[in-house]
């Protein structure tokens, strides 16, 4: 009896699978994995325009920047995974058409920044701003997103480690799907049989976890040490390939290998090598980015001001936040030498 009850307990202990993560309202279906992408967008998209904002950039030019960065971000993380992970498409006994079939999971993130930057780029030169300050605004959001992606691979039951018998170990269960019985991401289970490795490292969850530490450590030193020219993006690089690379080497899903080490490891160590580099090299390019630099060139500056207050931000506020007009007089202008006041 005693015996019992310690397995019972065991189990209580771990984490549950869902049994399904898609849903259908009539033939609509609905996947929890693109309400996640979905939903980090939006975080993505309020938090860089407060930072943007508060560093002295046209209210509403994130919005217009994500109209370009956002698709372009979604075709290249698609093609990074298709290319990194092409045995599951192309082959014997493979569909290659699947490899258009982005609703079913498989975004590769350095694939997504890659092209969602050209999209940015774009964007940022047709209004006349930095695309290395934008880069910086953006980075928390970007990846606070990732950890809100993550959830995504919770409810897909993928991207787990190997089995584990810590209190955290994540159930995974067989899933069945009556209409294609090899389709086991659209399936539900039913009666929730565990399978073989079960339970397993939650991978996706670590990651998750870090990811917002990372935002946490980005946005804490982008306000200790007033970052700029592209340093803030690069802080965030190096955090997350640091991660990225200990919760890689614990995945067991099939992946490819260079030299006995999984490909988005090698790009791990390649891309946090990289981001050091340039976060040094880059501080000699001086103090952040005066904010008159980062007003889009088709708003006249009397606008910009009228939107700020419009949005219920005084001049006064803005002048006492450490990310604003204030900050390029006390660094440009001699009148008002006296430093600003930290928020």
């Amino acid at each position: 009896m005693a015996d019992v009850n310690t397995a019972s307990a065991a189990f209580l202990a771990t984490i549950p699978s869902p049994d399904q993560g898609v849903w259908h309202i009539g033939p609509v279906p609905i996947r929890a994995y693109a309400l996640c992408i979905i939903a980090g967008i939006i975080v993505a998209i309020w938090l860089g325009e407060r930072r943007w904002v508060n560093r002295g950039g046209t209210k509403g030019t994130v919005i217009d920047v994500a109209v370009f960065a956002v698709p372009f971000g979604l075709v290249g993380g698609r093609l990074y995974h298709v290319i990194t992970d092409n045995q599951l498409y192309f082959g014997e006994g493979k569909n290659p058409l699947n490899a258009l079939k982005i609703w079913d999971g498989g975004l590769g993130i350095w694939g997504a920044i890659a092209l969602g930057a050209v999209g940015a780029l774009i964007a940022c030169r047709r209004r006349g701003i930095p695309l290395p300050a934008m880069a910086d605004a953006l980075a928390p959001g970007i990846v606070i997103a990732q950890a809100i992606g993550r959830l995504g691979n919770y409810f897909n039951q993928e991207l787990y480690g190997a089995h584990t018998d810590l209190p955290w170990g994540l159930e995974i269960y067989q899933r069945y799907n009556p209409t294609n019985p090899d389709d086991f991401l659209n399936g539900i289970a039913i009666g929730h049989v565990p399978l073989p490795d079960s339970p397993v490292h939650p991978t996706f969850l670590y990651e998750l976890i870090w990811n917002l530490g990372v935002a946490l450590l980005v946005i804490w030193a982008d306000k200790k040490f007033r970052l700029g020219h592209g340093r803030v993006f690069a802080l965030y690089v190096a955090g997350y390939t640091a991660g990225r690379f200990w919760i890689e080497m614990m995945r067991t899903d099939t992946a490819n290998h260079i030299l006995g080490l999984r490909v988005n490891v090698w790009t791990s160590i390649l891309l946090f090598a990289a981001a050091i580099a340039y976060f040094v090299l880059a501080a000699k390019r001086g103090p952040r980015e005066a904010p008159e630099t980062l007003w889009s060139k088709d708003v006249p500056r009397e606008d910009a001001d009228s939107a700020s207050a419009a949005s219920g931000e005084s001049h006064a506020e803005v002048a006492a936040a450490p990310d604003t007009v204030r900050d390029s007089a006390a660094d440009k202008a001699t009148e008002d030498p006296k430093p600003d006041a930290e928020k």
